[in-house]
């Protein structure tokens, strides 16, 4: 099942390790906050490795559809 890629802007600190490990996928504004540039990725292992360490929590994956 594919799987959807979303952030909490609020509670990302702009380390930008998201961006190194994808940035195909990721993007930081002028403030340094995440951007999504592609909601549902093909889930690749840098995809999933960006989730995983990001430091504060701010990006998480979800089967589509679910909530």
């Amino acid at each position: 099942m594919p799987e959807h890629l979303s952030v909490d802007s609020d509670v990302c600190i702009g380390a930008g390790l998201c961006v190194l490990a994808q940035p195909s996928v990721f993007d930081q504004d002028d403030d340094g906050i995440v951007l999504v540039l592609v909601e549902s990725p093909p889930v690749e292992d840098d995809v999933r490795r960006a989730v995983a360490t990001c430091p504060s929590g701010a990006l998480s994956l979800r089967a589509d559809g679910s909530l």
